[in-house]
């Protein structure tokens, strides 16, 4: 419940003040869970994404500073959160994303942590795709940065685009590290 309301009132907001335009989103799969692995450029991100593809709910990976405060914790796993741990190899965090994914979707930010430079890319998505061989998608968002970025105290208006696209060149005999360049260069590309 909380969930739909937070996905609805974000949609109206970008959609009335930052004039969010989305492209490519029949590209997701309809029914089956799938990994959506996005760039990261501001907190705004996982709202953007989820409010984007919404009725469908997913899960995110996110770091685990933000599971700290019970409040906190208990909002961010109600809205279906998975705390990792950041610089690390948290297989944990790795089997809960892949659990979900039974379920439904996946939401991963491959870059690990907030930056507009696409070239460094975590290994953990190519681990995940590999492991839960269902379909891959990505999406690019441009815009979100200037509305918030890492030094802004305020949000400022701006204008938000998501692109969302499929990554359809992952092979059986791909290593991780392949297959996380694969979803990092189709992100790039969009």
């Amino acid at each position: 419940m909380l969930y739909n309301f937070a996905a609805i009132t974000s949609l109206i907001i970008f959609k009335c003040f930052f004039n969010l335009k989305v492209e490519g989103k029949d590209c997701l799969p309809k029914k089956s869970p799938f990994i959506l692995a996005a760039n990261h450029i501001s907190n705004l991100d996982p709202f953007v994404v989820g409010s984007c593809i919404f009725p469908t709910r997913v899960n995110f990976l996110a770091k685990e500073e933000l599971f700290y405060n019970k409040f906190n914790s208990f909002i961010f796993k109600d809205f279906g959160a998975i705390p990792l741990k950041r610089g690390t190899a948290d297989i944990g965090a790795l089997r809960s994303g892949l659990r979900a994914l039974k379920i439904k979707p996946l939401v991963v930010f491959p870059q690990g942590r907030r930056m507009e430079n696409l070239d460094k890319v975590n290994m953990g998505v190519g681990f995940l795709c590999k492991k839960a061989r269902v379909p891959v998608a990505v999406a690019r968002i441009y815009g979100t940065e200037k509305s918030l970025s890492r030094v802004q105290e305020r949000f400022r208006l701006c204008k938000i685009r998501v692109v969302f696209g499929r990554v359809d060149n992952i092979e059986e005999s791909d290593d991780y590290r392949a297959i996380a360049f694969k979803v990092r260069d189709k992100i790039k590309s969009l």
